[in-house]
């Protein structure tokens, strides 16, 4: 069976690189391309690097122009797929790329977006472990709205949570900082994000326990069974294109030893296919997970801290995006969970 597809926000950086990925899935078949700015150019206008689609149009983000198709994925600012999804109900599945569905708690959402509260969807990260048992994989099945993590929240909550599932590290004082490519703020024109301020440089942002991803990560990590999770987290944006590389730490809890952590994540990602937990001593480079749907991490105990330090790297547009969309599609629809992802990134 061929799945129609609309995107909307195909003109972005998310809504491309779902196109790239679908551009080698055999069982999507990408029909209309939406944009706001760019409505009425070809998609080509902007993204010539994908030669496959030479004959689409980008038109109007509309209601009417997403209904009638099998699949719709969101790749929107946040604020505007909540807008668009309740009109779509004759669509077999829905996934929001952005933030609009993600959070379960609406204090948290209001908090931290200062917006309205659209309600959660299922969450879209299958590896995810859950303390109840089993991974969130097991909640997608058959769903019609699939909510994707943010990239951020990926990287953090990958690296954490198995120490937290197994009780081998405590839930809170958890500090995570990330070294981040500026691709995932988008295509919007800011300062910030110009060459000129952004090369030769670093800085800091969402710094202080603001950042939008922070109630998400605590979310994550109390689905895995963390009680009282409290994490430091601080976003750095470097010149590099895409890619994130997150170091995330925690407290060892007592009594437990080097051999228990590392089996703590050997368990939980032996048989995952995207996720893999490096050999001992090994740490992975953003460039290792660049154009490929994986999450690379390495592990090392700091024995005089007395914490767990994890180095977790991915692509922020792949599984921290588009990859995750469609790999929790798969799922959803009954197909291989891996069909059309990629494993093998790009280098040099």
């Amino acid at each position: 069976m061929t799945y129609s597809v609309a995107i909307a926000g195909a003109s972005g950086y998310a809504g491309g690189e779902i196109l790239r990925l679908l551009a080698s899935h055999p069982e999507f078949e990408v029909r209309t391309v939406t944009a706001h700015a760019n409505a009425g150019q070809p998609l080509l206008a902007a993204h010539p690097h994908l030669r496959s689609y030479a004959g689409l149009t980008l038109v109007d983000t509309t209601v009417e122009n997403l209904r009638g198709h099998d699949v719709v994925f969101l790749a929107l600012p946040h604020g505007k797929s909540g807008e668009l999804a309740d009109a779509l109900s004759d669509a077999r599945l829905v996934v929001d790329c952005g933030a609009d569905h993600r959070l379960t708690s609406g204090a948290d959402w209001e908090r931290f977006y200062r917006s309205e509260w659209f309600g959660s969807w299922p969450y879209g990260l299958p590896e995810l472990i859950l303390g109840s048992g089993g991974k969130q994989r097991d909640a997608l099945a058959g769903v019609n709205r699939i909510a994707v993590p943010g990239c951020n929240v990926t990287a953090v909550s990958l690296a954490l949570a198995p120490g937290i599932r197994a009780g081998v590290i405590r839930a809170a004082d958890l500090v995570a900082v990330l070294a981040v490519g500026p691709s995932g703020a988008g295509k919007s024109l800011r300062t910030d994000l110009l060459a000129s301020e952004l090369l030769g440089s670093a800085h800091a942002y969402g710094v202080g326990g603001v950042h939008r991803h922070v109630p998400e990560i605590v979310q994550n990590l109390t689905l895995a069974g963390g009680e009282g999770v409290s994490v430091s987290f601080t976003p750095v944006l470097v010149p590099m294109a895409r890619g994130i590389l997150a170091t995330s730490t925690a407290r060892l809890a007592p009594g437990v030893g080097a051999a228990d952590v590392r089996s703590a994540w050997e368990l939980a990602y032996a048989d995952e296919p995207f996720v893999h937990l490096l050999p001992e001593g090994r740490f992975p480079n953003v460039s290792d997970a660049l154009g490929a749907n994986t999450a690379l991490i390495g592990l090392a105990i700091d024995e005089d801290a007395e914490r767990v330090v994890t180095v977790t790297v991915l692509d922020n547009l792949v599984k921290g995006t588009a990859g995750a969309a469609i790999q929790s599609t798969n799922l959803a629809l009954g197909l291989p969970e891996t069909l059309g992802l990629p494993v093998n990134g790009v280098a040099p």
